[in-house]
């Protein structure tokens, strides 16, 4: 009888609690980058393609619990549970700013043109921080009605997404701060007019949402919720597809380049692959010892990134490479595996700030 087969993922290593949040970076000069958040206070940059460790944002003191880097992958911000949004230099690794709030930060996220970090969490405000003018008070944009779990921005940075954990649905809110607000709440339709405050519209889901992400062509907005996943007209806000899926949800992202699939992960351990226009499964991964909390395709469509409660990340090909089920490797110290010329990740690596335990790795 033949072995069972399965996909063969680069199993990056260096965390100690759980993975909480993933962001790949554009397709640089230097190519791409993907960054983590952990409970582990300690953001780490890897390089997107092999998952090699390249460096350690070091300054937290409680859980991170959301990162991202800027369009060209020079700046990374995170979000923390010791009140606190920072900006680091990705290239030395050093702080550059730290935004102070009054509860915890859950999610952080860079405008499209990197001049305003985005802020969202526990105090139920969102904020807007200028980076050409760090010491000015930020916009606080809107009162939200939960609080914030996620944030994205999209049309150009003319509409900020966020959601929320107390209640269903995901919020669309324009920052021309004098069109309107589109809220997303558990059951009823709300558009909010910024001049007023009022609502005008709203749409819908049944679960709180936990993932949510703006396509590459900015076309779809993709939502975790409970055991669904819904795909949403970035433009109109229309629900355009809705799948139920095996288990309980946590994380989805689309496929960047066709659209034409995408990856869940959740409670069950397992990472799946499905078709975008019937939702019929394609793959199913298995190698995480822990619930996956976040799901990421790279910015190429090539590969996606898993981060899980057992404190690893995997990065599974989109290819047919195959091998036993014990095969996986790992990304700092696989035999074979191609290696990426200095210059391509010298300018990340120089100046970071490196543990005797990360030597050690």
């Amino acid at each position: 009888m033949d072995k069972k087969k399965v996909a063969v993922p680069l199993v990056c290593h260096g965390h100690s609690r759980p993975v909480v949040d993933l962001f790949y970076s554009p397709v640089t000069p230097d190519g791409f980058f993907l960054i983590s958040a952990s409970k582990d206070a300690n953001p780490m940059l890897r390089n997107g393609e092999t998952g090699d460790w390249i460096g350690t944002f070091e300054g937290h003191k409680g859980a991170v619990w959301s990162c991202g880097l800027d369009t060209n992958a020079l700046h990374a911000a995170t979000g923390s549970a010791d009140f606190s949004a920072k900006v680091w230099d990705a290239l030395t690794g050093n702080e550059l700013h730290s935004f102070e709030h009054k509860h915890i930060v859950r999610a952080c996220a860079f405008s499209e043109d990197t001049h305003l970090l985005l802020t969202g969490g526990i105090e139920k405000i969102l904020r807007t921080f200028d980076l050409n003018r760090p010491d000015a008070p930020p916009r606080e944009i809107d009162k939200s009605p939960g609080s914030v779990r996620t944030v994205a921005w999209l049309h150009s940075d003319q509409t900020i997404l966020s959601s929320c954990t107390d209640m269903g649905g995901v919020r669309c809110q324009l920052t021309s701060f004098w069109i309107l607000i589109l809220v997303v709440i558990n059951t009823s339709h709300r558009l909010w007019d910024t001049r007023s405050g009022k609502i005008v519209q709203t749409l819908e889901t049944k679960s709180p949402v936990t993932s949510a992400e703006v396509s590459q062509d900015g076309r779809y907005i993709t939502t975790a919720d409970g055991s669904t996943v819904k795909f949403w007209d970035a433009n109109h806000f229309g629900l355009i597809k809705s799948y139920d899926m095996p288990c309980t949800v946590e994380s989805a992202s689309l496929e960047p380049k066709y659209g034409n699939k995408f990856v869940v992960g959740g409670e069950d351990m397992w990472i799946r692959v499905f078709d975008f226009h019937t939702g019929e499964e394609i793959v199913c991964n298995k190698g995480h010892h822990g619930p996956v909390h976040c799901v990421r395709f790279s910015p190429g469509g090539e590969s996606y990134a898993s981060g899980s409660e057992d404190g690893t990340i995997r990065i599974w090909q989109m290819g047919p490479a195959v091998a036993d089920d014990h095969d996986a490797y790992s990304a700092n110290t696989s035999p074979g595996k191609q290696k990426v010329g200095a210059d391509d990740v010298a300018r990340k690596i120089e100046g970071f700030h490196i543990t005797k335990d990360e030597l050690k790795e």
